[in-house]
Formats: C-alpha cells, sequence, structure tokens
C-alpha cells in the first residue's frame, strides 16, 4: 500500500461522516444556504433590482425572482464579463466558464472564489465515498487520466476564461499531481483526434489505475489502444479499476466499454456542468447519486410539463416525489438565480436525496404530442440489448413525420459495434419498452397514428463525422439522444 492509499482511508472515512451530517438534515441545510446566499448578494446589482433585502422566505424569493435561462439573464453576465463588480456577486468572479449556447452563442457562466468549492470537491467526495465504501483506495497509487479542454485560460477584463474542465484541471490536488495524465502540453492540444493519439502514446506503457470522461470519448480512446495492441484494455493496463463518466449515462455503452476492456470494472457517476457540480454516485449498491445540498447551491424544481409556464409550480427539496420528473432550477454563490440549467431529474431517493438526470429539457421528441424523454429512449434501449444481445456506439432518436409510404414512426439511428442477431425483435422489443413507459406514445401506436419504431443502421464512425462536421469533435461534446426535427438525423444518413 502506498502512502496516498494509505492517507485516502481515514479521510474518505472523516469525509463520509460529514456527508451523513449533512444530507440527514436536508431540508435545514437548504434553507441554510438560502439565506446565506440572499444575504450575502443583498447589495449586488441583481440583489438591488430584485428587493433581497425584503426577502425572508422561499415564497418572498418566488415573487421577486422569475426563473430564466442565460439569454433572458444576458445583460447581467454581460456586465460581468466587461468587468463590473458586484453585479450578480460581491466583487468580481474569478473565472468565466465558456460553453456553447445553442440561441445565444457562446456563454460565459461565472465562478467565483465562494463557488470553486463546489467545483472542485464533488469528484473528490465522489472518490472518497467510493473508498469508504468499497475499501479500494489502491487506484490513488498508479496514474489517473484526466480528459479535459485545455488548460490554457484566456484573460478578459481581469477575469480568467476557460472551458470548466481546463479550469478544474488547474485545481487538481498536489498529490495527485505526479499521478495525473496526460501531460499539461497533451491537455492543451485543441485537436482532438491528435489528443487522443498523443494521449495513447503517453499512457500506453503506464500503470492505469484510474480513467475519468465522457463514455464515448473514452471508448474512441480504448478503440485506439486495442488497434494498436491487438490486445483488450485489461491486458494493456492490469491495474485499472475504475472508470468516473459524467455527462451522458453509461448504461448504452456499458457492454461495448466491457467487452473492449475484457472485463467489468466499477464506476462512478458525475453530475457536473459550469454553473454547479450538483451530484455525485456515493454507492455502488444503491441508484441515482447525492444531490450536494450543503455547497452553495439552493435547488428548486420545477415540474417538467410547467417549466414553460408563465408561472410554474416552484418546489423545494422537501416538497419533491420519488418518479416524478422536474426540471432543474438553481441559484448559487456564483450569481446565478432562479436559473433554469435545462437538465430534467428524477428522484430515486428521498433518504436521503438521490437523483437521476432524466433528459434535457429542449432535448425530447413529441412531434405527435407524446413527449418522449431520454430516460424512456435509453431504457428501452438497454432491454433491447438485454434481450437480443448486442454492442452500441451511439444513438439518436428523431420523428419521421412524412414518410413516403405508410405511417409516421420514430427513427432511431443506431450504430452498432456487435450488431443483433435478429434486428426486427429487437426493434420490437424497444416498441415495447417505449409503450410501457409512455401512454401517449401506446396511445398513438394502437390508435394507428404511428407505426412502431424503425431502427435504421448507420457506420460505426457515423457519430464521430457528425461531431467533426459541426466543429465540436472532443472530449466534452455530447450528441442529443432526442430531437423534434431531423436536423441530426438527416446528417447521420
Amino acid at each position: 500500500m502506498g502512502i496516498r492509499s494509505f492517507l485516502a482511508k481515514p479521510l474518505a472515512w472523516w469525509t463520509n461522516r460529514q456527508t451523513k451530517a449533512w444530507s440527514s438534515r436536508s431540508v435545514e441545510t437548504q434553507q441554510k444556504v438560502f439565506t446565506e446566499l440572499i444575504s450575502k448578494a443583498e447589495n449586488t446589482v441583481f440583489g438591488n433590482d430584485h428587493k433581497f433585502g425584503t426577502i425572508k422566505s422561499h415564497a418572498d424569493f418566488v415573487k421577486e425572482v422569475p426563473i430564466r435561462d442565460y439569454e433572458e439573464l444576458k445583460s447581467y453576465f454581460e456586465r460581468t464579463a466587461a468587468g463590473e463588480q458586484n453585479v450578480l456577486w460581491p466583487g468580481k468572479p474569478l473565472y468565466l466558464a465558456k460553453t456553447s449556447g445553442t440561441t445565444s452563442g457562446a456563454k460565459y457562466i461565472p465562478i467565483t472564489r465562494d463557488s470553486i468549492p463546489n467545483h472542485i470537491n464533488g469528484a473528490k467526495n465522489a472518490l472518497l465515498s467510493y473508498i469508504h465504501e468499497t475499501g479500494n483506495a489502491s487506484f490513488v497509487d498508479g496514474k489517473l487520466i484526466f480528459l479535459s479542454g485545455s488548460p490554457e485560460l484566456e484573460m478578459k477584463n481581469g477575469i480568467h476564461v476557460g472551458r470548466l474542465s481546463g479550469i478544474s484541471n488547474h485545481f487538481v490536488p498536489n498529490y495527485l499531481r505526479t499521478n495525473q495524465m496526460p501531460s499539461y502540453e497533451t491537455n492543451c492540444i485543441d485537436d482532438w483526434e491528435t489528443k487522443v493519439e498523443t494521449v495513447v502514446n503517453e499512457t500506453l506503457n503506464e500503470r492505469m489505475t484510474l480513467i475519468s470522461g465522457i463514455p464515448s470519448w473514452v471508448q474512441m480512446y480504448f478503440d485506439k489502444i486495442k488497434k494498436r495492441t491487438g490486445k483488450p484494455i485489461k491486458d494493456v493496463f492490469p491495474d485499472f479499476s475504475l472508470f468516473v463518466y459524467g455527462g451522458v449515462n453509461f448504461e448504452p455503452y456499458r457492454a461495448k466499454m466491457e467487452a473492449t476492456i475484457g472485463n467489468k470494472i466499477d464506476s462512478i457517476e458525475l453530475f457536473p456542468a459550469s454553473e454547479g457540480f450538483f451530484a455525485y454516485q456515493d454507492t455502488q449498491t444503491e441508484k441515482g447519486m447525492l444531490l450536494i445540498l450543503n455547497a452553495g447551491i439552493f435547488y428548486e424544481f420545477v415540474p417538467a410539463d410547467e417549466i414553460h409556464h408563465d408561472n410554474p409550480t416552484r418546489l423545494t427539496i422537501g416538497e419533491v416525489e420519488l418518479g416524478a420528473n422536474y426540471a432543474l432550477v438553481v441559484s448559487n454563490n456564483a450569481g446565478l438565480w432562479g436559473y433554469n440549467i435545462g437538465d430534467m431529474v428524477q428522484f430515486v431517493s428521498k433518504s436521503p436525496y438521490r437523483v437521476i438526470v432524466s433528459g434535457r429539457v429542449k432535448h425530447y421528441t413529441s412531434a405527435f404530442g407524446e413527449h418522449v424523454i431520454a430516460k424512456e429512449v435509453e431504457y428501452a434501449l438497454n432491454a433491447a440489448l438485454s434481450e437480443n444481445g448486442g454492442e452500441v456506439i451511439d444513438f439518436h432518436v428523431a420523428p419521421q413525420v412524412n414518410p413516403e409510404t405508410g405511417l409516421p414512426y420514430h427513427e432511431w439511428f443506431i450504430s452498432f459495434a456487435k450488431r443483433p442477431e435478429n434486428i426486427e425483435q429487437f426493434a420490437a422489443t424497444i416498441d415495447r419498452e417505449m409503450q410501457e413507459q409512455n401512454i401517449y406514445y401506446k396511445d398513438l401506436i394502437t390508435g394507428n397514428i404511428l407505426r412502431p419504431a424503425v431502427i435504421t443502421e448507420v457506420a460505426e464512425n457515423a457519430f464521430i463525422n457528425y461531431a467533426r462536421s459541426q466543429g465540436k469533435l472532443g472530449g466534452q461534446f455530447k450528441l442529443p439522444r432526442l430531437a423534434n426535427d431531423r436536423k441530426v438525423a438527416d446528417l447521420l444518413i
């Protein structure tokens, strides 16, 4: 046992004790966060504009602060980015996390001195929870891959600007810095394909124990290693024991990745975003991710079918129900207020509060009123893979409203690494599962408005080519699972 793994265990025990303390008092914890946020931001521009001095309760907050997205708060963000102080939060932010916007171009999300610990401690506490539960700390003695955006930052009006993953790269603890891979220089490479090749070169002969990244891009890294060596990953990296991921559901990729690795390994799911680090998988035995309630983020939950209403219901943590889809709205110590981050969550536990990400508010298929969400298509695909075999590289679902013949349908574009023996049965399983989950979809099928789902097979590199065509080939790009149009579908074809 190395010194790092030896010291990690008592730290994991202490972190677990702290986590149990705040997670057992969730409502109280969130109320404390709410009070501190309002108090500290009372004299900011936003606080004055929205009468923070009069806000004493969540009901007061709802009256004064509407739910808004980036575009609706853009004037405040622009003043912050211009270097003005005390706009959304006291002082100036330390960083602006640059993200791709769909309607407003690039978005610049502030990260402050108060909010940076949330981004850093989320991933750290996820690993410590794993160590405490499993007793496995040996991975911290090996080499660890953190696939990130470039850590090179620009300076804009006295504020550092860069991708969140690149910003976070600067906060890897010193005791892990010597274990971290790839090198700083490699992480600075912008071209993703060149970057992955260089990561392969740097890591091929190292003792890799932990690898983190979006599943589809880690799979690309593994495929290059397997092609070069002719060996499964377990033979190249025999001590590789833990995969850490976020951004997308791992389950559709699991079969192919485990086949490439050559065995099953433990995994930890994270829920990070530029707006905050919201949740992490705190146990290997229960479903969902622990919602982080004590780290400067106040959460509101809007029933998914109300998010576009003028006055939607805004629930706090003590009012949510299991199994319902909620749009996630946050206010935090980076200066976001009533901010709709665009993600939907479902609670799978209330003791403690654990969530799964069930989809994106803007990513759905509802050309006929069915409002199919990501969780439903992912579940249906996993059921089809379980019953019929096969391995999936990636997939996308879009409506076919005007087919040349017959009724309209949902078209599933799937890139198979291993094709199921009976593709018709595979499609039938998907359609059955979709009908069981979504009553509106079932009514459309049984009412002969739609015909059952259609599988369209696309080439193994179709999704990589799509990302390349959009100038978004890279470790942080996530293809939408669903669309209500055929913009992605037509390019895949």
